[in-house]
């Protein structure tokens, strides 16, 4: 049998009780969602005397203000297999963050590709203070989502991390949600664990790098360079950490302090209040449909900016046609959050403001 032959046989026993508005599916099971016909609601009892002579696994998940029942196809659970693409992933990210955090340090394998095979570990060496300071801020973030998930009952897949050849080694990391969320307070709790995680570990990254800077020689050339602008959590923080400049040096960020601000920068994007984006989530989870205008209002934004920075426009339409705009509804939309994770929703939009940056980079 199928899950559709399955959800069939489901809503017809539930004909008369229950009737159906909307059905979330998926290979292997199914949330229906629904009302009592009667204006004199049925009860729990009532549904599991329709529904506990069929097949499948089912389970009543809330009767108010709607009825969500979740079905899943009968059968054997699969053990668990080695997640063997998020393994490759990781690596093939760890590999290229070391090789950009070993040219970060300095350690110049383009113009000595013999380095590779010549001297590894100088590279290695070299490259993992950047690499293992910005993994470790994206794990925390990505982990921090996946526990709020399973917390939750939310399937979800691990993180996948993205290489890629660019400034910072990758393109950041991605989980999968497998099923949808019931109610806004599971969509809040997912979305706000993850940058609120990462924030653990980069705030300190931070403040350790800017303690620890690199000082170069005023006459040095940096042609090929980038300057990096600042957010207000960033220049703070700066304030306070960085050590005085020795007479005739000139400091620059070290591999540590760049990861922290990369860091930074992570944060703030996914706390954009676009679509599937971790701002999106909270947005929603607050303030429900009113996220869409916040939503158009930002896009607008992104476009404006992108005059001070070309990649906003990058963002911008990867928001309109990739991520879209509008959040969809959760199944029991109408249950609203309580005043705490209200207040933890400011405290993620005040991290939004201090990590902003309306400039990120600008070539030399």
């Amino acid at each position: 049998m199928n899950i559709n032959a399955l959800t069939e046989q489901y809503i017809d026993s539930l004909k008369g009780l229950i009737e159906i508005d909307i059905i979330y599916g998926s290979k292997r099971d199914v949330l229906l969602r629904g009302s009592f016909c009667s204006p004199i609601e049925g009860t729990e009892t009532d549904i599991l005397n329709r529904i506990s002579a069929l097949s499948g696994k089912s389970e009543v998940i809330s009767i108010e203000p709607r009825v969500v029942i979740r079905v899943q196809l009968p059968g054997e659970i699969k053990p668990n297999r080695m997640p063997w693409l998020n393994i490759i992933l990781f690596v093939l990210t760890l590999f290229s963050t070391i090789i950009v955090g070993a040219g970060n340090a300095g350690v110049d394998f383009i113009t000595e590709p013999d380095l590779f095979w010549t001297d590894p570990l100088k590279i290695i060496l070299a490259g993992i203070p950047f690499s293992f300071s910005l993994l470790g801020i994206l794990l925390f973030h990505e982990f921090g989502h996946y526990i709020a998930s399973r917390i939750h009952g939310v399937k979800v897949t691990l993180p996948y991390f993205i290489p890629f050849p660019n400034l910072i080694g990758t393109m950041g990391a991605v989980i999968r949600s497998k099923s949808p969320f019931i109610t806004r307070k599971q969509l809040f709790d997912v979305g706000a664990a993850g940058p609120l995680s990462g924030m653990v570990i980069a705030v300190p990254v931070v403040i350790w790098g800017l303690t620890h800077p690199n000082f170069i020689p005023e006459t040095a050339d940096l042609t090929g360079s980038f300057y990096l602008g600042d957010s207000l959590l960033f220049s703070f923080i700066s304030m306070f950490s960085h050590p005085p400049t020795p007479e005739g040096y000139i400091a620059v960020l070290s591999p540590v302090a760049f990861a922290g601000w990369v860091g930074l920068l992570v944060t703030m994007i996914n706390l954009l209040p676009i679509g599937q984006l971790d701002g999106g989530h909270i947005l929603y989870a607050m303030f429900g449909r009113r996220q869409h205008k916040i939503a158009y209002i930002t896009l607008l934004a992104l476009v404006a900016l992108s005059f001070l920075w070309v990649g906003w426009i990058i963002w911008a339409l990867l928001g309109l046609f990739v991520l879209k705009p509008p959040h969809p509804p959760t199944v029991l939309d109408d249950l609203p959050i309580d005043k705490r994770r209200m207040v933890i929703g400011y405290l993620c939009i005040l991290v939004f403001i201090l990590c902003f940056i309306p400039t990120p980079f600008i070539a030399f």
